[in-house]
């Protein structure tokens, strides 16, 4: 892939739809939300049509409560799984990204916990909720195990719609490099309504 990789979604829409481009504005991933599922369930796609399904997302359970999104690949085996760590909460994401065989090899973990909460609450106020995306930019870091930094998500200036920027911060097997986009585009589902 060539980074950096931006994500790409309209923030009010029924069906959130997410299209991850690379440094040259090529198509890598694109992703169709179904909307007012019991059980979440996405499918990632290679094209803009949906004909070319690559990888999906299967939710564990129907409440979100620490829930586990399997990942499969478009032939249905086991790739990973992605998985928030503890509740849902106004302070600070957290998430495990498992292999196959469920070892652990990445964390997601929020930068600075004190940008998502002024996002959140300047973005409840009238005409001050809709500049706060603009001005404030939470960031993510997908860290091997080890805590070691592989892959950076920081949200960029937008109206109306989110746009994350993902830069690799050192080179991944190409399992590894896929395995974290899906993990940071699952999250952006995920958090998508907080920032």
């Amino acid at each position: 892939m060539q980074y950096p990789l931006e994500l790409r979604f309209k923030i009010v829409a029924i069906n959130p739809q997410v299209a991850v481009t690379d440094s040259s504005g090529a198509l890598v991933l694109y992703v169709k939300q179904k909307a007012f599922r019991l059980r979440e369930a996405v499918t990632v796609y290679g094209d803009r049509e949906m004909t070319r399904p690559l990888y999906s997302f299967r939710a564990d359970r129907v409440i979100d409560f620490r829930a586990t999104y399997h990942i499969e690949d478009g032939a249905g085996s086991p790739f990973g799984s992605v998985r928030r760590e503890g509740m849902a909460s106004i302070w600070r994401s957290r998430y495990e990204v498992a292999d196959a065989s469920g070892a652990i090899v990445f964390r997601i973990s929020e930068d600075n916990p004190w940008v998502k909460v002024a996002d959140a609450f300047l973005g409840q106020l009238p005409f001050v909720g809709a500049l706060s995306g603009y001005f404030l930019h939470p960031t993510y870091t997908i860290a091997h195990a080890d805590g070691s930094p592989a892959l950076r998500l920081a949200k960029q200036p937008a109206f109306w719609e989110g746009v994350f920027r993902l830069e690799e911060l050192v080179d991944l097997p190409p399992e590894h490099e896929v395995r974290a986009v899906l993990a940071a585009l699952m999250m952006v589902l995920i958090e998508r309504v907080r920032g």
